[in-house]
């Protein structure tokens, strides 16, 4: 306040606009924080945004469905490519996971999207990672209780399988249709609400 000569509303203004550019963490009764710049907390920073466009507008849903499988092709080709025994046995403990969750429609499709970020993060790219994170974030709001489909999550789990087993033999054509048909015939399960 002395050094640039302003009162305590200013500082208060100016700390906050750093917090809404995710600049600084701001937590009440303590001294703001400058926080580490990442790709995630980058992405974090459009969540509000990102959930207002969505909501109003059904095209903004469809819009990010297509982003959704043109990025997705591309990462399930990238895994294939360069997916280590780690990386595999990562898919199959998260498959495992999502297959234990049946009777939880929520763990379910909590389990459905780290099976997709987990392919995002084989490319050893951070901005990937945090780029499949965030639609996915995005997209968590407008999935239909997918369970109600009876026998739907089978399909799922059966066609999660198919994309693993094409990673796991280096098959970056197999596994790119493979993940083009689930994406196609999931994209039904996330819709705009009215």
């Amino acid at each position: 306040m002395d050094r640039f000569g302003v009162g305590r509303p200013a500082v208060r203004e100016a700390m906050q606009a750093l917090a809404n550019m995710g600049l600084v963490t701001i937590s009440h009764g303590e001294r703001a924080r400058v926080r580490q710049l990442t790709a995630k907390s980058i992405f974090q920073q459009v969540d509000l945004s990102a959930h207002m466009l969505l909501s109003a507008s059904p095209d903004s849903l469809e819009h990010l469905k297509q982003a959704r499988r043109f990025f997705e092709r591309g990462m399930v080709r990238e895994a294939a490519e360069k997916a280590t025994a780690a990386d595999v046995a990562g898919l199959e403990e998260t498959l495992r996971e999502q297959s234990g969750k049946l009777d939880d429609p929520a763990a379910f499709i909590a389990a459905d999207m780290r099976f997709h970020g987990r392919i995002a993060a084989i490319s050893g790219n951070p901005i990937f990672e945090a780029v499949s994170e965030a639609m996915l974030g995005w997209l968590r709001e407008y999935h239909t209780e997918m369970l109600i489909w009876t026998g739907k999550e089978n399909v799922t789990l059966s066609e999660h399988r198919e994309i693993l087993d094409h990673i796991r033999l280096h098959d970056p054509e197999a596994a790119e249709a493979a993940m083009v048909r689930h994406l196609d015939r999931s994209a039904a399960l996330y819709t705009h609400h009215a």
